[in-house]
């Protein structure tokens, strides 16, 4: 199995379910090799059959603290939960409106209690579809993915360029998504959120996040009708003819499927855009 899609893992006797796995470990004390997968929450691990995967690596082992913070940012694990992180009360009342706009993305998320108290926020970035909350809220805040590879080397990588496709994104063979790391300057900034689906509990078709830092940028995150997250950045609030013209120049591709054609999800971004715009403008 590629780890180019992440799998967010299952625990304990549903591993059943998977007829083929064959062992369980400890992510901390196995070494990478062909048939493993990530275990994290579950959510899709569980949700298709997984023929090629005979080996699961459970990544709670590590016990990371689902979000952590100081002065210089926060850093939110990859096996946070959509609950934890949308019970996030921050220690520093500047980055009251980061938890807000987390708490925004959680809710994106179409699922039961029941999923949000499994999923994982690594999970659903590993995932890589377009409609993915947590890669618009990481892409949004301007955040650096850590990951670890097979032989221990580290790198991060841009939130906003990780993900390079429908399912597909910058993983290689065994390596893992550790950590997200928000910067405080974006923690501190101004947000505006708007979601947009075909029905009222449909996936989000189109997902604009517009941040105002504090005498910094002004930039446009825009997700869910794209493949991959799209970034418009001014040095100063733009005009609503200048986000139009900036949208143009990027050409970005929109998907066209059962959840919204490309001529609605192109026409939708932009009222999105202007919207958001507006309000931080307001």
């Amino acid at each position: 199995m590629t780890t180019g899609h992440w799998p967010a893992g299952g625990r304990g006797a549903d591993l059943v379910d998977l007829n083929g796995v064959i062992d369980f470990a400890p992510a901390t004390d196995a070494a990478w090799r062909d048939g493993d997968a990530w275990l994290g929450g579950g959510t899709w691990l569980f949700s298709q059959p997984q023929p090629l995967v005979t080996r699961l690596l459970d990544l709670h082992a590590f016990g990371w603290a689902p979000v952590a913070e100081d002065a210089d940012g926060v850093v939110i694990a990859a096996t946070c939960t959509f609950a934890q992180l949308d019970r996030w009360q921050p220690a520093h009342p500047a980055y009251a409106p980061a938890a807000a706009l987390a708490r925004q993305c959680c809710h994106a998320l179409l699922g039961s209690f029941k999923v949000h108290n499994v999923a994982t926020v690594g999970g659903n970035i590993c995932l890589s579809l377009p409609a993915g909350p947590m890669t618009s809220l990481a892409s949004a805040l301007d955040g650096t993915l850590l990951l670890r590879g097979a032989g221990g080397t580290r790198r991060g990588l841009p939130a906003a360029g990780f993900v390079t496709g429908d399912g597909r994104n910058e993983l290689r063979d065994g390596e893992l998504l550790t950590h997200v790391s928000l910067p405080s300057a974006s923690l501190r900034a101004r947000t505006a959120f708007r979601q947009l689906s075909l029905s009222p509990v449909g996936r989000s078709a189109v997902l604009v996040i517009a941040r105002r830092d504090p005498g910094g940028p002004t930039v446009v995150t825009v997700t869910a009708s794209t493949p991959r997250p799209v970034q418009l950045r001014f040095l100063a609030p733009p005009a609503p003819a200048e986000a139009m013209a900036a949208l143009d120049a990027a050409a970005p591709e929109y998907l066209d499927d059962v959840h919204g054609n490309g001529t609605w999800r192109a026409a939708m971004t932009r009222r999105l855009i202007a919207e958001t715009l507006g309000e931080l403008a307001g």
